[in-house]
């Protein structure tokens, strides 16, 4: 006869009940020591123990000490009001609505004093199951009308409960599913690190309210060493290290859109040729698209149903010369909505522009499997409160490109992307990839057969095994109309980016009606691969220039050496040497300034020129340069002609990838372009 016990009783009775258990697994889900389960036989009962140390345990802790923070803010600034508090990677946050004003820097080490004060409480969690009505009233009578706001929108059936902790004179409830851990005392190592805005609900309609973000570790040692990464990260942050080397330009004149100075075009340039000598090699024809369509095209392809909001639009004066009386008349919605029938859209993605030219004339099966790629310009609005930087914009190239291809050779074609994809990634120095298989979301959510989906998913599945990958499924993570993979590269911060995609789409041949010609003689529909390796070439540019602190490899720097002078005495041999190593194709610079040589090397260094070539009257005599490595030291004399076939050597993709500086505790990255849509 099964009972209710809470997951503490049970392990009890077990003797397996450890100090650093937080919570437990039940039936793969996570559940709190505190919450009753349905008990036959304790003693057969199997529970997995979550420990403070683990990924699963790191959420509890933090979901906690969100409730421990809400609980200091509201006894230092009575009268605000708490709205949610949810763990979320690298932390957690709770979102107040402050009448007098925002939280300062200073606010934060009161809270965090506060904090420390009722975790030295070591008072329980306590879990309460709570009627609707009475929870409503109770937070009603509290004023805290945001929580009243997100109970009414509970669905009827749902079970509510509270959480309590502290102690009875000073006693703090908050309406929460949990989990939690079993005492504050557990909450060992917290930081608050930042206040910023947040609507209610996400909506700018909404109230804005104040969101204090924080971290929170098993121990001071974790969270020592996770603050040492978030300082490392901040020195890295593409956007500083860019504005350091001079390579791209964020303006107002063209918000979200960057503009890549002389240096940072020639990376970005390199990028793409990189590329191109891939494709030439991985069997990839390459085509040129026009940037804007006629609003038809989207409308076939379902883009203006699903992402119009996105598109930019653009429209000419002969739109509304033509526009009648009447149709003026009828005031704004009536303008609008013939903009919006026949104006033109500047494209947001590729993949549409090639089912044109794929079904531009009648295509056999032995051109199969035909690869396009396109480097063409994209452009999506993004909102201003997402843009980030080079990691999200609103003007982008991707290294995309979409294989036709019959369906029996969907798992070949999978295999040799990966092969390319692994090869790019390993040039870049990046070690870890972790792959996911995003498979069918819910009915209702996608288009096609249960058949088609089961041949979508195996053909991916083999390629990944062909390729002998390893691999994890994301349950229900696929695109509405196929399966897709996913590649999270993780970086010398130990970062997690998505970067590449790998789609099944049966579904754009269908809406563009293409087909091909069988060894039958028929007409068969091709599978539509869309993949990417680097992704958005910005964001692959922002997550590559924090990877490697902005120390590119020889053969992608902008400038591979300098020609750092002592004296003027030796200025014409130093130009002579500038003149000569250009002409070996070297990118050179020189510095025969006034300075001092210990200012030239200092400046050299803080440039991250790959190599520094001191020359004074020794070297000057013997022909000689004295060679200093950014990554490998004092290199010492070296000939000219010698320094400039190591140079050369260096300057193949993929011949020189210095290791970045480990870190070892994870930060997290922002959002962006990262894959096709």
């Amino acid at each position: 006869m099964s009972a209710k016990q809470t997951p503490k009783q049970v392990l009890l009775s077990q003797g397996k009940l450890d100090k650093d258990i937080v919570a437990v697994t039940v039936g793969g889900k996570v559940v709190d020591l505190h919450t009753p389960i349905e008990v036959t036989d304790p003693s057969a009962l199997t529970l997995t123990p979550i420990r403070a140390t683990d990924p699963k345990g790191l959420e509890v802790i933090r979901h906690s000490t969100a409730h421990v923070m809400a609980d200091a803010v509201q006894r230092l600034f009575p009268g605000t009001k708490v709205t949610i508090g949810p763990a979320i990677e690298d932390g957690f946050y709770y979102d107040f609505d402050k009448p007098d004003g925002p939280f300062t820097e200073e606010d934060l080490g009161k809270i965090e004093e506060t904090m420390r004060a009722i975790v030295k409480e070591d008072t329980e969690f306590r879990r309460e199951v709570i009627a609707r009505d009475a929870a409503i009233r109770l937070f009603r009578e509290m004023g805290e009308t945001f929580k009243v706001d997100i109970i009414e929108r509970r669905p009827e059936d749902e079970e509510l409960t509270l959480y309590r902790h502290g102690k009875p004179e000073s006693e703090w409830v908050d309406f929460c599913s949990g989990p939690h851990v079993p005492r504050t005392g557990l909450l060992k190592a917290v930081k608050l690190t930042s206040v910023a805005g947040a609507y209610w609900r996400g909506d700018e309609r909404n109230p804005m309210l104040q969101r204090i973000y924080g971290t929170a570790f098993a121990s001071q040692d974790a969270l020592k060493e996770h603050l040492r990464a978030v300082e490392e990260a901040k020195a890295r942050d593409h956007r500083k290290v860019g504005k350091e080397l001079d390579l791209f330009l964020l303006d107002q004149a063209s918000p979200a859109m960057p503009f890549f100075l002389p240096k940072g075009a020639f990376v970005y340039n390199r990028l793409v040729e990189y590329m191109r000598e891939l494709y030439f090699r991985y069997g990839y024809e390459e085509v040129i698209t026009p940037q804007a369509f006629d609003p038809k095209l989207f409308r076939t392809s379902g883009h203006l149903g699903h992402y119009n909001e996105n598109m930019y639009r653009l429209w000419t004066e002969d739109i509304l010369d033509d526009m009648t009386e009447a149709e003026r008349a009828k005031g704004y919605d009536t303008v609008a909505e013939k903009l919006r029938a026949q104006s033109f859209a500047l494209k947001p993605m590729n993949c549409p522009s090639h089912c044109v030219i794929f079904g531009s004339r009648k295509r056999s099966y032995r051109e199969l499997p035909w690869r396009v790629a396109d480097f063409g310009r994209l452009h999506r609005y993004e909102r201003g409160g997402v843009i980030h930087g080079l990691s999200r914009v609103r003007s982008f190239c991707q290294d995309d490109a979409h294989i036709f291809c019959t369906e029996e050779q969907v798992g070949a074609e999978s295999k040799a992307f990966l092969d390319l994809f692994y090869e790019v990634f390993r040039t870049f120095g990046f070690e870890r990839i972790d792959v996911k298989l995003a498979t069918r979301p819910e009915k209702s959510k996608r288009m096609g057969s249960d058949e088609l989906w089961d041949h979508a998913e195996a053909s991916l599945a083999a390629g990944l095994k062909a390729a002998g990958i390893d691999y994890e499924i994301a349950e229900g993570e696929g695109a509405f109309y196929g399966p897709k993979l996913e590649f999270h590269v993780h970086d010398a911060l130990k970062r997690s980016w998505q970067l590449g995609t790998l789609q099944y789409d049966p579904n754009l041949p269908e809406r563009f009606d293409l087909s091909y010609v069988g060894a039958d003689g028929k007409e068969h529909r091709p599978v539509m691969l869309h993949r990417a390796v680097l992704g958005s070439l910005e964001r692959f540019f922002s997550v590559y220039l924090e990877h490697c602190g902005g120390n590119f490899p020889t053969w992608l720097s902008p400038k591979q050496a300098i020609v750092l002078t002592v004296s003027d005495k030796v200025d014409a041999y130093a130009l002579e040497t500038r003149d000569r190593l250009r002409a070996r194709g070297i990118r050179v610079d020189i510095d025969y300034s006034a300075d001092k040589l210990g200012a030239k090397i200092r400046n050299a260094r803080l440039a991250r020129y790959p190599y520094l070539c001191v020359v004074g009257l020794k070297e000057a005599e013997s022909g000689t340069l004295g060679v200093r490595s950014r990554d490998r030291g004092e290199l010492g004399a070296i000939s000219r002609d010698e320094f400039a076939e190591m140079v050369l050597k260096e300057s193949v993709p993929g011949a020189v990838a210095p290791a970045a500086p480990a870190v070892t505790a994870a930060v997290a990255p922002g959002d962006g372009n990262a894959t096709k849509n």
